[in-house]
């Protein structure tokens, strides 16, 4: 028995998994009908209602085999980075990057990054952190998209490690706590990070660091040093991400006009799940990665962080001919006939919401140019 078994692990239940854990998660994934089900409906999305009961033993024969010889978790995600290169194919125009020349590989970053999309914003960090030779970040999930077993398998698998979002009362303390010591750890043990500014995307493209994410950093580091201290030892690095065009505008346009007007909207079960389909399989345009400088300097409060991160994603954000369009900027005939169809896609009262959303990033990178929070 080693070492690793008789010490107790403080991180098992949030932390991704470990090499190996690989071969029994797997095994179980190819048993569970429900992520079998799931695979065939996008691989199969038309044929699978009909065919379901002769595609899905079919899937699992293929899932087997392809799954078969994986034993680490670079294994399992070199399998992600093909599927990844495949859907950039399809799905994007082009990826650009910049800012990444000023990273050390041999150093570890948390990335806090503007949070649009629930897998790809992460995926593409990694996309071209792997494309430049270096390691992939492990990536900060919320509990809430993690309700089927299955899919906190794959997550974990792909070096997500879990947000305890549900927690209320002392065990919210409990598990920020937690999620505050594992951050700090894996850092302090070369593994760098990436995590959302805030808690939920941002539907209406106004990128906004959460004070209290801060705060969280904070929470496993407040009895040993002072807040600035704390932004140094994390190496700290903003993190803008663009998206010509977003595949869920026209579901978040729908939210936000329903709050808007009726005072709230209702997801359905599924939603999520919807969601991170339709950012996968559907149409990006252009997508930049920008990645901002190590936070640095004297930090007195966790609004001044926060304040930091916003300047540096708001003036690297990578304004695309979509948002100056939809600000009102000089943009080409083509390129405004562009997005006026897509504002066609949707009802009269979604349809200021959806020009918002692209205008934003093109405000705040302006009020950032100028000085201005």
């Amino acid at each position: 028995m080693n070492a690793q078994t008789l010490t107790p692990d403080p991180y098992q239940s949030i932390r991704p998994y470990r090499d190996d854990e690989v071969e029994a998660v797997l095994q179980r994934l190819v048993r569970d009908d429900e992520c079998i089900s799931a695979l065939t409906r996008y691989q199969f999305p038309r044929a699978s209602g009909l065919l379901g009961w002769l595609l899905r033993p079919l899937v699992r024969i293929a899932v087997a085999a392809r799954v078969g010889e994986i034993e680490s978790i670079d294994g399992f995600q070199q399998l992600v980075a093909d599927y990844m290169q495949k859907m950039i194919g399809r799905t994007t125009t082009r990826v650009s990057c910049s800012g990444i020349e000023r990273l050390d590989p041999n150093e570890a970053y948390l990335f806090v990054s503007n949070h649009r999309d629930i897998a790809m914003d992460p995926a593409f960090v990694n996309w071209v952190r792997y494309k430049a030779g270096m390691s992939t970040v492990r990536i900060a999930i919320g509990d809430n998209l993690l309700r089927k077993p299955y899919v906190s398998d794959l997550m974990r698998l792909n070096k997500s490690f879990i947000v305890n979002r549900s927690a209320k009362g002392r065990e919210m303390m409990s598990a920020l706590t937690q999620l505050s010591s594992y951050i700090d750890h894996s850092i302090s043990n070369g593994h760098s990070i990436w995590i959302a500014q805030r808690e939920g995307r941002a539907k209406d493209g106004n990128d906004r660091t959460d004070p209290a994410l801060m705060k969280m950093f904070y929470m496993s580091h407040r009895k040993q040093r002072s807040l600035g201290e704390m932004v140094g030892r994390l190496n700290i690095v903003p993190v803008s991400i663009a998206y010509e065009l977003d595949p869920c505008d026209a579901l978040k346009a729908r939210e936000l006009a329903a709050v808007a007007l009726h005072g709230a909207y209702e997801k359905s079960e599924y939603e999520d799940i919807s969601s991170i389909v339709r950012g996968i399989t559907g149409d990006k345009g252009e997508v930049h990665i920008a990645f901002g400088t190590p936070l640095s300097g004297e930090f007195e409060t966790p609004e001044q962080i926060a304040a930091e991160i916003d300047r540096q994603i708001h003036l690297n954000y990578r304004l695309h001919p979509s948002n100056l369009a939809a600000a009102g900027e000089a943009v080409s005939v083509e390129q405004q006939q562009a997005f006026d169809a897509r504002l066609e896609n949707v009802s009269d009262e979604e349809r200021p919401f959806l020009r918002q959303m692209y205008a934003n990033p093109v405000i705040n990178h302006h009020n950032a140019s100028q000085g201005e929070s």
